[in-house]
Formats: structure tokens, C-alpha cells, sequence
């Protein structure tokens, strides 16, 4: 099944690729996804989703086959399983960022392939999730793009009086060590009801893991 995606951004291509390239400045865009690290070309993700009161976790990866870094398009092929054996998805996914003037074109083309119970959601339902969660993600991504960048902070250094008698030596500077960043908070579980609504939730919580999951880990790798 193809599903072809392409959103703008109203910023030039090298402020998109400055915040896409930020992983976990745009982890939070993806409802209930979070990366959660790397072996070797593996990309895993986990996504917490709620199905009224009950709330799951599961996990997906991708692999970055190809990439052109010049043309900043990659190739990623990706899968999620569903704990319970509901069925299994998988996905081929090209992406593609270009400018646009001085905007930014994004492209997203999945080969998505299904088995199992989530199969029968039909063509017409999985697109209708996938486009609800990649407008959900431009929404919070534009948001980050129309702000600011932080401006450097000078520090300037306070006068020294002279000493009255023997010259002192200028004392040599010493590196601060560096502040290790803060883990990532857990990300709030995606409402599989409010996404996909009614009877059909419950089924779609796998197809739901691999859009959310595999859509963030597409952004994020066709902008390395």
C-alpha cells in the first residue's frame, strides 16, 4: 500500500534542516513517541499509547539504507509488531526535504505493507490515521520553526585591578566540563480513541506504533 505525504514549512531550508536535525528538540512533535537509541544503523523508538483506561507501550525500529546527504534524501526501511499477535507492519519510506524560495518542501513516501487483524482496517482508514498524525506533527513543528534562535550569550569578563608591586601571571583558563543533558521525560500516551475513535482503536494501535514511530524516525534521518 502507498502512502504519499508532503507538507511546507514557511522557513528556509537551512533553518528546516537546523531544527530537524535537533532529535530531541522534535522528539516531542510525535504524540507518545520517543526515541530511545541506536545500535549500529538500528533506530528504536517505543510509543505509549492509551485505549480508554488502559494504557501499553510498545516498540518499533528503523534502518537507514541509503542517504544523500547533498540532496538530503534518504532511504529508511522500518517494522513494528504488535505484542499481542494482532499482525505485524512494515515500511519502505523515501524522504525528501528541498527548498521551495523561502520555504521548505517535505516529502514522505511509504510502501507500507500490513498482516494480520490490523490488515482489515482497510486503505481508506489508514490513511485517514496517518494524516491525522502527520498534521498533528507539522502543527507542532511549525511551531518550532517560526521560533527564534537563541542568540550567543557574551560573557564579559570583569576588570582586575593592577597590582601595586610584582607583576602577577595571567592565570590559565580552565575548560568547564561539560553539562550532560537531562533524560528525556516520558513522553504522554497517544488517545488511540481520539485518533482513530470508536470500535476500530483497538485494532488500529499497531498501524498507529509504526506511523507515529517510523514518520519521527523518517524526519529526523532524512535531515542528517
Amino acid at each position: 500500500m502507498q502512502i504519499d505525504n508532503e507538507f511546507t514549512v514557511g522557513v528556509p531550508v537551512e533553518r528546516a534542516w537546523e531544527v530537524l536535525t535537533d532529535l530531541e528538540g522534535i522528539a516531542p512533535c510525535m504524540p507518545g513517541a520517543q526515541l530511545t537509541g541506536r545500535d549500529g544503523d538500528v533506530y528504536k523508538g517505543k510509543v505509549r499509547v492509551k485505549v480508554g483506561p488502559v494504557v501499553s507501550e510498545y516498540a518499533g525500529t528503523a534502518t537507514f539504507v541509503e542517504k544523500d546527504d547533498a540532496a538530503h534524501r534518504a532511504v529508511i526501511s522500518a517494522s513494528g509488531r504488535d505484542s499481542r499477535g494482532a499482525g505485524n507492519a512494515s515500511a519502505q519510506i523515501v524522504a525528501q526535504l528541498r527548498p521551495d524560495g523561502a520555504s521548505t518542501v517535505v516529502s514522505v513516501d511509504t510502501d507500507l505493507r500490513i498482516s494480520g487483524k490490523i490488515a482489515q482496517l482497510g486503505r481508506g482508514m489508514i490513511k485517514e490515521v496517518s494524516t491525522k498524525l502527520l498534521g498533528q506533527f507539522v502543527e507542532c513543528l511549525e511551531g518550532k520553526l517560526g521560533a527564534a534562535p537563541e542568540a550567543p550569550v557574551e560573557t564579559v569578563a570583569e576588570p582586575v585591578a593592577e597590582a601595586a608591586a610584582e607583576p602577577v601571571a595571567e592565570p590559565v583558563a580552565q575548560p568547564e566540563p561539560a553539562t550532560p543533558r537531562p533524560a528525556a521525560a516520558e513522553p504522554e500516551p497517544l488517545d488511540i480513541m481520539g485518533v482513530a475513535g470508536g470500535s476500530i482503536a483497538r485494532r488500529a494501535v499497531p498501524l498507529v506504533l509504526v506511523l507515529i514511530v517510523l514518520v519521527g524516525l523518517v524526519l529526523y534521518l532524512a535531515s542528517r
